[in-house]
């Protein structure tokens, strides 16, 4: 019974770290099905609806947490963002900690539907990442749950770790 609660404790740890992501790639990249163009330079990016991005990523809710998904078979936080935005045609770094430098910063009453918004879970600095949705809410891949889901950036676990919001257009 010990062995299987240590084993438990564990595994428990590793799910419950956040999400720090392993740096993995996706191969092959995932891109929006069609005729979507190679993503533009950010200066010539054009504004991804962002409407349309957060109802992609309420049509993942139920997908599984897998550290270092990136795909609806399973995601972790930063595989889940850069998923939902790469269907239009944004190419976002792999890591939390590179996504938190891309875009332009939002002051905490002005964030929007897409945004992307940062947690300090497992350090100091951002190490979970999000899409807000609207209102106090976001959906994102958290690990503790085993599932995409929405949350309140309100909810105190959550208010006592926010580290900042970025706008990617």
């Amino acid at each position: 019974m010990r062995a299987f609660r240590a084993g438990g404790l564990i595994v428990t740890a590793a799910l419950a770290g956040g999400c720090a992501s392993t740096g993995a790639v996706p191969r092959p990249f995932p891109i929006r099905t069609g005729s979507a163009p190679a993503p533009a330079p950010e200066a010539n990016r054009a504004p991804a609806d962002s409407y349309a991005v957060v109802g992609t990523a309420l049509s993942l809710r139920g997908a599984p947490y897998r550290n270092g998904g990136t795909d609806p078979s399973g995601f972790d936080c930063s595989g889940f963002t850069q998923y939902v935005f790469a269907q239009y045609g944004i190419a976002l770094p792999r890591d939390v900690r590179e996504q938190f430098r891309e875009g332009s910063a939002v002051d905490p009453a002005e964030i929007a539907a897409g945004d992307l918004v940062f947690f300090a879970t497992t350090e100091q600095s951002a190490s979970h990442v999000a899409i807000a949705i609207g209102g106090d809410e976001f959906v994102h891949a958290p690990s503790s749950a085993g599932v995409v889901r929405v949350e309140h950036l309100n909810a105190r676990y959550w208010a006592q770790r926010f580290v900042g919001a970025r706008r990617l257009n």
